[in-house]
């Protein structure tokens, strides 16, 4: 049976996820970014109240995978951090300035997170040679790969998603990026034994008082008054069709 993965941008998200039938939670914070470290507290409130497995992301800033000295040192305390913590894993990516899997970084990280299942995540989708940085991350230790198939969606990229596949078992390919009960089909037909996703909507504020002229953000149209929610009943959906598939 496919493990189903849902991306969580709080604990309480993390906590519907689990109790319509996620398998595993990626824990993030920021969702305009794409997802960043998530912080002290959201780790040890999440760590406490969900009991599924949990993989926070470890991603100091939006942008690209290429970091400065200050942020991967940044990265590796990170990985202590949510080792220390108990996680079981967490979800991370650097790349060097040409487009490849940084190697040298991610040894020192793979030292770092010790018995901790590391996923590589769509940083792949940014690799010049995916066949090459796949056979990297194999050496390297890696468990899984979060990937879309280098393309804008997991449905769009489902060829390559296939021939990752194909290659063996070893890191498991997870399809994600788009991913919903509409087309989850199509990727347990291709084999994808793992999904990935959001499941997610924007729910409108609770505030009666806004002041709309105003906005935080350093986009002048982005919207103060809503906010980025797991759907508990899609999760369900995906959850019902998985085990359909068996």
């Amino acid at each position: 049976m496919a493990l189903l993965e849902i991306c969580c941008y709080s604990t309480e998200c993390a906590v519907i996820a689990q109790q319509n039938g996620a398998d595993r939670i990626e824990l993030c914070a920021a969702p305009l970014e794409g997802g960043l470290t998530p912080s002290y507290g959201v780790l040890k409130a999440t760590r406490h109240r969900v009991t599924i497995p949990v993989h926070p992301i470890i991603r100091p800033r939006g942008g690209d995978f290429c970091y400065t000295d200050g942020e991967f040192a940044t990265m590796l305390e990170d990985v202590r951090q949510i080792r220390s913590l108990g996680y079981p894993g967490f979800v991370i990516g650097v790349l060097n300035p040409d487009g490849q899997v940084d190697i040298p970084r991610m040894r020192q990280i793979m030292v770092a997170a010790g018995p901790l299942a590391v996923t590589f995540h769509r940083a792949f989708d940014m690799c010049a040679n995916p066949q090459q940085a796949i056979e990297q991350l194999a050496e390297l230790g890696i468990a899984r790969v979060l990937t879309s198939g280098q393309q804008p969606s997991a449905e769009k990229g489902i060829l390559l998603i296939r021939e990752l596949i194909g290659r063996g078992d070893t890191p498991t390919i997870m399809a994600g990026a788009g991913v919903r009960a509409s087309n989850l089909s199509l990727f347990l037909e291709a084999g994808v034994k793992e999904v990935h996703s959001s499941a997610g909507q924007w729910v409108p504020s609770e505030m009666r008082y806004r002041n709309s002229g105003l906005s935080m953000s350093t986009d002048p149209e982005a919207d103060e008054y809503s906010r980025y929610t797991v759907d508990g009943a899609a999760v369900a959906a995906m959850r019902e069709i998985i085990e359909r598939h068996v």
